[in-house]
């Protein structure tokens, strides 16, 4: 459920500092060894910052199917990502499922092929996050 909350910049910069801190600890990560800690981290990155944005804006997600619903809020707004960016993001939301809940594991070829396009959602993200935060 999508629920109105107070703008909390201060919260959003906090949040965003996490991001910057994950992103840097991903690069420490053996892609190789952990491909499915790195996926949910991917996944964990672009959530929060999908959730900056709606702090931003005056709202928040809580309960049961909240990131779902996060996801399917943006695509009824405008925020610089394509249809297919968010497919690929509730795709990523469905595998980390899948990892943290049925101990599903990804191979290093399927974080190989998805990286590019995880960093270049992030980035777009990043920006949409950067310009609401000036």
């Amino acid at each position: 459920m999508i629920i109105k909350t107070t703008p909390d910049r201060e919260k959003a910069e906090s949040i965003l500092k996490m991001v910057n801190t994950t992103l840097e600890m991903i690069q420490t990560i053996d892609s190789h060894k952990f491909p499915s800690h790195i996926t949910k981290e991917y996944y964990d990155v672009i959530r929060e910052l999908l959730s900056i944005s709606l702090l931003l804006e005056g709202y928040k997600t809580v309960g049961e199917g909240a990131h779902k619903e996060l996801i399917e809020h943006f695509t009824n707004h405008d925020i610089g990502l394509s249809q297919s960016d968010l497919t690929v993001i509730d795709k990523l939301r469905t595998i980390r499922n899948r990892i943290s809940y049925d101990g599903f594991f990804v191979t290093n070829d399927y974080l190989e092929r998805n990286k590019k396009t995880f960093l270049s959602i992030i980035n777009k993200l990043k920006k949409m996050v950067g310009s609401k935060l000036q």
